[in-house]
């Protein structure tokens, strides 16, 4: 893995698989972000004034908040964020937001209009997946109600 470092932020190429990370903060307050090769190539630029700001226009994939305006909380906005920032020392802080409410942030906030995809494809799953358990839970039921009057 390659980094790059600057005040408040660090940047990470994974030539294995061709995967560019970033994270900005530190502690409490802290974000991971994959982003494209061009802001990693451009985040160190002497002529780039704030790399954070760079940083943020990539696909945020995580955020623990604790900057003492209220609770301390954590937001994961995808969930694969250790397999695609293994190197990034992560802290969760307060209460983790639950998906229907991340979910919604999402979909309301145009910060976050890079992860909506990503997060409509895990709603149909969980959904996909909640109606299988739910379809299984019914008929086991129904199947039970026929054994026992069968046996009558």
């Amino acid at each position: 893995m390659e980094f790059k470092t600057g005040i408040g932020w660090r940047c990470c190429y994974d030539p294995e698989r061709n995967l560019y990370t970033a994270e900005t903060g530190g502690g409490p307050n802290h974000d991971l972000f994959e982003i494209t090769k061009e802001i990693y190539d451009h985040v160190d630029d002497p002529d780039v004034e704030w790399p954070t700001s760079l940083i943020h226009q990539g696909r945020h994939l995580y955020m623990a908040v604790d900057d003492r305006c209220g609770p301390p909380y954590t937001v994961i906005l995808d969930s694969d964020y250790k397999e695609l920032c293994p190197w990034a020392k992560t802290m969760i802080s307060g209460t983790v937001w639950d998906d229907d409410m991340t979910d919604a942030a999402v979909e309301v906030f145009a910060s976050e209009a890079n992860n909506r995809e990503q997060r409509r494809a895990k709603k149909a799953q969980r959904e996909k997946e909640a109606a299988e358990k739910a379809s299984k839970k019914k008929f086991g039921k129904k199947k039970k109600k026929n054994d026992t009057a069968k046996e009558q």
